[in-house]
């Protein structure tokens, strides 16, 4: 892959992006190393210049899935859940062998708690891993998705049951002694 399409003078952490990345406005690089280091520290105004800049950048390459996939994250970043799950989606569309864009869509999914569609994505991520970090990367997420899934927190999921089973793990454990907001005869 062309790395030199895309070098920064943005400091310590503006290590050269691959070259499908270069699709990036120049004025939003600085913005996408700021949400990649604290997407927390990103300002009202900076995550709405980052969008703007994300999605001239896709009206002018909207082949680059992985464009798309850090437009999702953006979209994220900024709590526009709807829009960010088409972006992924096109992305995985795009590129279906694309690690990336289905290890995103499996994180946004499990963050929904859609742990089924997130279960799917993340194992095909994991299929598609090149290397020990991405292996290790979508371990991790199966591995929390996992703990979702037994911890019965899947949204539209297991119900009644599983709040049940849910508070008799919890009875167990602390040897009977529920607390008061677990209580339901209160």
């Amino acid at each position: 892959m062309d790395t030199d399409l895309m070098t920064s003078e943005q400091g310590p952490l503006a290590a050269p992006l691959p070259a499908t990345l270069a699709a990036i406005p120049e004025t939003a690089r600085g913005l996408v190393f700021g949400m990649f280091v604290d997407p927390h520290a990103l300002e009202k105004n900076d995550r709405t210049e980052l969008l703007a800049r994300l999605r001239d950048g896709i009206a002018a390459h909207p082949e680059i899935a992985e464009l798309r996939v850090v437009f999702g994250m953006a979209l994220c970043v900024d709590l526009e859940v709807q829009e960010a799950i088409e972006q992924l989606q096109h992305a995985v569309r795009l590129d279906p062998d694309s690690f990336i864009a289905h290890l995103k869509m499996g994180e946004l999914w499990m963050r929904l708690r859609v742990c089924r569609k997130a279960e799917e994505h993340t194992r095909r991520a994991a299929a598609l891993a090149r290397n020990l970090a991405q292996a290790e990367l979508s371990r991790r997420q199966g591995a929390a998705i996992r703990t979702l899934l037994r911890d019965g927190v899947e949204r539209g999921g297991h119900g009644a049951v599983s709040g049940l089973r849910g508070l008799l793990r919890r009875l167990w454990s602390r040897g009977g002694a529920l607390s008061p907001a677990e209580d339901p005869g209160r």
